[in-house]
């Protein structure tokens, strides 16, 4: 059987590029998407802010510290979506067999394109054409036999270039690679095998199924196929969203039940907001909470029907979050979620926020 064609495209900086191109003034500057506020958040950096080390996810005082000039830019998230449904578009001319992870990456199976171009590389090269040419964004590409490969190759000619990891050089590849890298293995996972003298594909080629099992349980053969370079997921196009959430973190620790029920209802209208463009409702409603000290809580309630109306997820997220209040210690955070989503009968539950 002839290997697969898959090809892992991953926009480069996307919200912060989106951002440069519609306001020409923040081009060669250092940009982050979020709030430069005492408790905000790095949503996207541009690759000038990421040269002083500014990150996703990056607390916002850290940020400015790391990079005094930083330009924060509120997100606009209505545009970034617009702009992923035109990125979509171009994956569907090439291939139907498209699996979206986010906004702006996906995986597409291109071993029968519907462009008829003979090589994996000639099709990413031309879906990457078309993304320019439709959006003004460029966009990265890896290429290789399975997915595991395609996505650890995205990452290797960025930004605006393409790599290809092809059979006969993927095991050998793999073995190079820092396993900090490695789909799969978080923060957490990485420092475990660090202290086990794990560093590298290769010394986690060089470990046992029993070594591993010892140390890693269920995810123990998954390791052991990715230091040799094998995965045998396919790409799915069917992979349906389970929830929709939004959250926010405010300016100041909140006490007041009014204050904190108003954070609750805005959560609770972005939520809506997506779930009535989608046309997909769930049963369980979840509010979070983090309070002052950090402490997290969850509150749900499932109902006997999905909830179709914008009153009907504001009462039910307003119920929950009256359920710890009054409160004796400032709340920093809530958030709504929706989930438990009913499929409707034509056209499944949408794929991608």
């Amino acid at each position: 059987m002839d290997p697969r064609k898959i090809i892992h495209i991953d926009m480069d900086a996307f919200y912060a590029s989106v951002e440069q191109r519609d306001d020409p003034s923040l081009k060669g500057q250092p940009v982050a998407v979020g709030s430069p506020a005492a408790r905000g958040v790095v949503a996207a950096a541009s690759y000038e802010a990421r040269a002083f080390g500014v990150r996703s996810a990056l607390p916002s005082v850290t940020a400015l510290r790391r990079c005094p000039t930083l330009v924060f830019v509120r997100p606009r998230f209505d545009v970034y979506k617009a702009v992923s449904r035109q990125i979509h578009a171009v994956f569907a001319e090439f291939t139907p067999i498209i699996q979206p992870l986010s906004l702006d990456e996906a995986y597409l199976d291109v071993t029968a394109n519907l462009a008829g171009l003979p090589t994996a590389w000639a099709t990413a090269k031309a879906i990457r054409g078309r993304i320019l040419e439709e959006t003004g964004l460029t966009a990265s590409a890896g290429i290789s036999y399975n997915k595991f490969l395609a996505k650890l190759a995205s990452d290797h000619r960025k930004p605006n270039g393409q790599f290809a990891v092809t059979p006969d050089m993927g095991a050998a590849w793999v073995e190079t690679l820092p396993v900090a890298r490695f789909h799969g293995v978080g923060p957490v996972t990485a420092a475990k095998m660090e202290r086990l003298g794990i560093r590298t594909g290769g010394d986690l080629r060089g470990c046992s199924m029993e070594f591993l099992r010892t140390h890693f349980g269920s995810s123990a053969g998954w390791y052991h196929a990715i230091a040799r370079g094998q995965d045998d997921r396919p790409v799915n196009p069917d992979r349906i969203r389970k929830s929709s959430g939004s959250e926010t973190t405010f300016d100041r620790d909140l006490i007041l039940a009014a204050e904190i029920e108003a954070g609750v209802q805005e959560m609770a209208d972005d939520v809506w907001a997506w779930c009535a463009a989608a046309g997909a409702f769930g049963r369980t409603v979840t509010v979070k909470v983090k309070y002052a000290d950090f402490q997290q809580i969850t509150r749900s309630q499932t109902l006997s029907l999905p909830v179709d109306s914008h009153a009907g997820l504001r009462a039910a997220a307003l119920g929950l979050i009256r359920s710890v209040l009054p409160t004796a210690k400032g709340i920093r955070l809530v958030g709504v979620t929706v989930s438990n989503f009913t499929p409707r009968a034509e056209g499944g539950l949408p794929l991608f926020d």
